[in-house]
């Protein structure tokens, strides 16, 4: 940390910026939130970010306590970054500002999008008011299938937040398999296209209950653009 430039101001503002402002920061804390990670899995969701800058960025946020290293037991034995207590309590920073991007004219909506940034955007913008009928019998379970990722969803009568995880949802069978990926989905849950349209398109299928599937991706409102 030595090294790095400082605002060399009082204010928790700009200390806050100079632990996590530097470019590609926010996004590694961004690609933690929902588990640890290998180098080789961060830089999948960061394809931007040259291997010098992630590991100088990796060893900046270990120093302030944000992330640490740790070696997973055998088989695996390999390294992986995860974040600290402090490091979660990022999270609503990050969807705050997830939020305020949404609304701008200029959001690039054709860009990539990382399956931990959708799991974000699904569990920042989910509204417990549209569940409806899905939560009428007890919870539904949505899986998605974003290429080699699967993401389980679980929408429960007696939360007001969406349950966003890798693993499965204690043992649940999904009510239904949504098979995408994250551009497409995205792209659905934004408005942009009616989940009609990306099954013709041949980029998104459904395994279970359709009726469901269409309910599900109606449960994120996405604010309109404001200049």
């Amino acid at each position: 940390m030595a090294t790095k430039r400082s605002y060399d101001d009082g204010c928790p503002s700009a200390h806050t910026l100079d632990l996590v402002g530097e470019r590609w920061a926010l996004l590694i804390v961004r690609e933690l939130l929902y588990g640890a990670k290998r180098f080789t899995d961060l830089r999948t969701g960061l394809p931007g970010a040259s291997p010098n800058i992630l590991t100088q960025r990796l060893r900046e946020l270990h120093d302030a306590g944000i992330l640490h290293r740790r070696t997973l037991p055998p088989p695996a034995a390999t390294r992986v970054y995860e974040l600290t207590p402090r490091g979660r309590e990022l999270q609503p920073v990050i969807a705050a500002l997830g939020r305020w991007g949404a609304r701008s004219p200029q959001l690039p909506h054709d860009a990539p999008i990382s399956v931990d940034s959708l799991m974000l955007a699904l569990h920042t913008l989910y509204d417990p008011h549209r569940a409806g009928e899905l939560t009428a019998q007890g919870a539904t379970h949505v899986a998605l299938q974003l290429g080699e990722e699967t993401v389980h969803t679980t929408i429960s009568p007696d939360e007001d937040t969406l349950h966003v995880t890798r693993n499965p949802t204690h043992g649940h069978e999904p009510h239904v398999v949504i098979h995408t990926d994250t551009t497409t989905l995205n792209s659905v849950i934004q408005g942009r296209q009616t989940l009609t349209d990306a099954h013709a398109s041949g980029h998104l299928t459904v395994d279970g209950d359709t009726a469901v599937a269409n309910r599900f991706v109606t449960l994120f409102p996405f604010s309109p653009a404001t200049a």
